[in-house]
């Protein structure tokens, strides 16, 4: 593979198998989720080692669950599918489309430090997840896990060179 880790970005999961044809259940961390289908090409992540991964096929589920579901080349059965399952899916980060002002890639942050206004270190980002309202960070750090809700107001500072992140947010919270 001629992708390095620091060139590939996280962009959805396998999460189980779907039939017995060798079809596989994809989740979308893309927004809109459909922006899946944008990117390629494909790598999976096994025990550590990416590899590219090549779709034969690719769609929409029906019904309330939404998701994908696709079908990779060398899969044809259930027992192959089952195989992908839990697999990460990335895609080289110039797939991507350029990040807006105030706007950052998850994997962007993950790993930046986190002080406060005033200095003091929290820690670093280890994840951010979505809520209905708005993204939150994950800190970790002395031992302890913030969630520190990822807003202009609580994150007015966001320096991706120094990958330090600035947050008005109180230490012993």
């Amino acid at each position: 593979m001629t992708e390095s880790d620091a060139e590939l970005v996280v962009v959805g999961r396998v999460t189980s198998v779907f039939g017995i044809k060798g079809w596989v259940k994809v989740a979308s961390f893309t927004e809109p989720q459909d922006n899946l289908l944008d990117y390629g090409p494909w790598f999976l992540n096994e025990q550590g080692t990416w590899r590219a991964a090549e779709v034969a096929e690719i769609t929409r589920r029906s019904g309330s669950k939404g998701g994908f579901i696709a079908r990779f080349v060398d899969c044809r059965d259930r027992d192959a599918a089952a195989g992908y399952t839990g697999l990460d899916i990335a895609v080289p980060r110039t797939a991507l489309p350029a990040a807006e002002a105030d706007e950052y890639y998850w994997s962007d942050l993950t790993g930046c430090r986190v002080q406060t206004l005033s200095g003091e270190e929290l820690g670093a980002v280890d994840r951010v997840f979505a809520t209905g309202s708005n993204d939150v960070l994950v800190v970790k750090g002395g031992g302890r896990e913030r969630l520190i809700p990822f807003t202009s107001a609580a994150v007015p500072e966001v320096d991706l060179d120094a990958r330090v992140m600035r947050v008005d947010w109180d230490p012993d919270f």
